[in-house]
């Protein structure tokens, strides 16, 4: 089948993770090209809910293409066999094309790809580098606001990439053809380390914003005290171990133009006042 065929308009694109960062984003952009959408989350008219596969039918009924974002990471244990079993039956209800989400430098998160490719072989794989938005719509909003930043990181050097972009690269791949088979490798324009991205903010917002490396046993009980999952303290060392610590093109690629930088984020997200 080919991508035009593939490429449904009278039918609902169906975004999971509708209220996270990029899903968000992906389902404005569809709704302003005037595609249908349908959000998939708990509180969503038609709920969906990863760990209960009754909600898989009816959220997949008359869809043809998903935004596959899976909560809370592509490379936690489980995650694989989740998404390649929801995956299969997505293809036997009428899917035809899949954009799934992965992370770069994730070892684990290949699992979880392949299983999605062994579904449908023309799946659109996009592996995105840490997000801008973690500084300003996640789990580091409060640390920046308080003007300290805590991380496991050392110095490693990271290609930060734009949420916006990969809303944009997920997009293209749901409704433009050419894309079908792709693995696209997120980045931003140039590595920045977590000082430079301190430093960047501080600049941005007019205060002092610093960046605190520790120890993965100290960031366990930062974790714990946020109440967040503690297999992000493994995720976080691995990924910010230098391994990423170089430029990709696939925004490029994708777009046919270059990634946001993040001092333009840094610059705009100031403007808002989040940070205040």
């Amino acid at each position: 089948m080919t991508d035009s065929a593939h490429s449904d308009p009278q039918h609902p694109v169906l975004v999971l993770g509708a209220t996270g960062r990029t899903g968000r984003r992906v389902v404005r952009r569809l709704a302003a090209r005037g595609r249908p959408v349908r959000a998939g989350s708990r509180t969503a008219p038609v709920p969906f809910d990863w760990d209960d596969r009754r909600t898989w039918g009816p959220v997949l009924d008359g869809v043809r293409a998903v935004y596959l974002c899976y909560h809370p990471d592509l490379g936690f244990p489980g995650a694989a066999d989740t998404v390649g079993s929801f995956s299969r039956q997505a293809v036997d209800m009428g899917v035809r094309r899949l954009v799934l989400l992965s992370g770069r430098g994730e070892e684990e998160a290949r699992a979880g790809e392949e299983a999605v490719r062994a579904a449908d072989p023309t799946c659109t794989v996009v592996r995105a580098s840490w997000f801008h938005q973690n500084f300003s719509e996640n789990f580091l909003l409060d640390p920046v606001r308080a003007g300290e930043i805590v991380l496991p990181a050392g110095d490693a050097a990271e290609p930060f990439v734009d949420a916006d972009d990969i809303a944009d690269v997920a997009v293209a791949a749901l409704t433009g053809d050419g894309h079908g088979g792709e693995v696209y490798d997120l980045t931003g324009p140039r590595l920045l380390t977590f000082h430079d991205v301190a430093k960047e903010i501080s600049q941005a917002t007019g205060r002092e914003v610093s960046y605190v490396p520790v120890t993965a046993e100290r960031y366990t009980d930062v974790l714990r005290g946020e109440g967040l999952p503690v297999e992000f303290v493994d995720l976080f060392t691995k990924i910010l171990d230098g391994r990423n610590a170089h430029l990709a093109d696939g925004v490029r690629r994708a777009l046919g133009r270059e990634p946001r930088d993040f001092r333009d984020y840094a610059r705009d997200t100031a403007a808002t006042g989040v940070w205040g």
